[in-house]
């Protein structure tokens, strides 16, 4: 079950009696822990509704806490933050059992699953009284979807440019995509989309110089773009960090290998989805594949690795991020 349908359930008024929400993808526990925060009305929250953290309280306080019955309400609220920090999660086991109806109790168990080596994390994860959903980080390549979708289900506009601009230059944490694409959203007139233009004058991402159009000038064989954007990310290096150009680059040449390998007897868009690129990306492929054949790609790949090493300080005697970005564009193209 996605974090989606969880929250989808929830809103119509489906309940689980227990919630054990886990994992290293903090937005997507919050947003569960938040969805559940509003299922009482405001004027029943005050006598129904209890939020306390793993450091202040132990397992038999919450479920003392969850055997209680609603005032003046068909349900209560408990909602148990920072869970992962209670000492005797043992003593969860007879609830799970013998749950009080009446009650919504949800633990928010951050930064790790529950190890399911334990009686009660197994019996949470199998009891058909509990959902469990373990909060997944998302692999870059997964961003780009995941914005879209984010942006169809708030009905914004977005363009797959502006798209890219962001995946690219924010990385896989949600809560700051998520915020710059409500920030976004409040600057967009009726009629009108998040495109890279909006995205370049509000979040101080340049739409002419970033991850994304590098790799496009790269493919392209554009040597004086390739280069001006070094310059601009020599310039500005804590907006352009070396480590997240080099695996936004690592991730479009071994992707452009699978490329070659699959490209015959399948239609472009199957292609797409075997790959895991939106279809609207697929040109960025046919045309690298022109530039630069597999073998060619294999040895980018292992180049991207030399240079990922350096830029950690192995092998490296001072030469600035610059300066190896520099390099590794040259030998890519060269």
């Amino acid at each position: 079950m996605t974090n989606e349908a969880i929250i989808k359930d929830i809103k119509a008024g489906r309940y689980a009696p227990i919630y054990f929400i886990c994992g290293e993808e903090p937005f997507f526990i919050d947003s569960i822990t938040d969805c559940v925060e509003n299922i009482l009305p405001e004027d029943a929250k005050a006598f129904n509704q209890t939020v306390v953290y793993g450091n202040d309280v132990n397992m038999t306080a919450i479920t003392d806490m969850a055997r209680r019955f609603p005032i003046m309400s068909d349900r209560q609220v408990v909602i148990v933050k920072e869970a992962q920090n209670i000492k005797d999660f043992d003593n969860l086991s007879p609830y799970i059992d013998h749950f009080q109806a009446s009650t919504i109790l949800l633990f928010a168990y951050k930064n790790k699953k529950g190890d399911k080596r334990k009686s009660v994390f197994k019996k949470l994860a199998s009891s058909k009284n509990c959902l469990y959903f373990e909060a997944t980080k998302l692999y870059d390549n997964q961003l780009p979807a995941w914005i879209m979708d984010y942006c169809k289900s708030k009905q914004i506009d977005i363009s797959p440019k502006a798209v890219s601009i962001l995946a690219e230059s924010l990385g896989t944490d949600l809560s700051r995509v998520v915020n710059e694409i409500d920030k976004l959203t409040l600057l967009v007139k009726k009629g009108q989309k998040i495109d890279e233009k909006l995205v370049e004058e509000h979040t101080g991402i340049s739409k002419d110089f970033n991850t994304f159009e590098l790799q496009s000038a790269i493919t392209k064989r554009d040597v004086l773009k390739a280069n001006q954007i070094v310059n601009y990310f020599e310039s500005n290096p804590k907006n352009n960090p070396l480590v997240l150009t080099i695996a936004t680059l690592f991730r479009y040449f071994l992707i452009l290998l699978s490329y070659h390998y699959h490209k015959t007897g399948v239609s472009e868009r199957e292609l797409a989805a075997m790959l895991g690129v939106n279809p609207f990306f697929m040109k960025d492929y046919v045309n690298g594949s022109k530039a630069y054949n597999a073998r060619k790609c294999a040895e980018i790949i292992s180049l991207l690795r030399e240079y990922d090493m350096k830029s950690k300080g192995v092998g490296n005697a001072g030469t600035s991020d610059g300066e190896l970005l520099r390099e590794l564009v040259f030998k890519i193209m060269h």
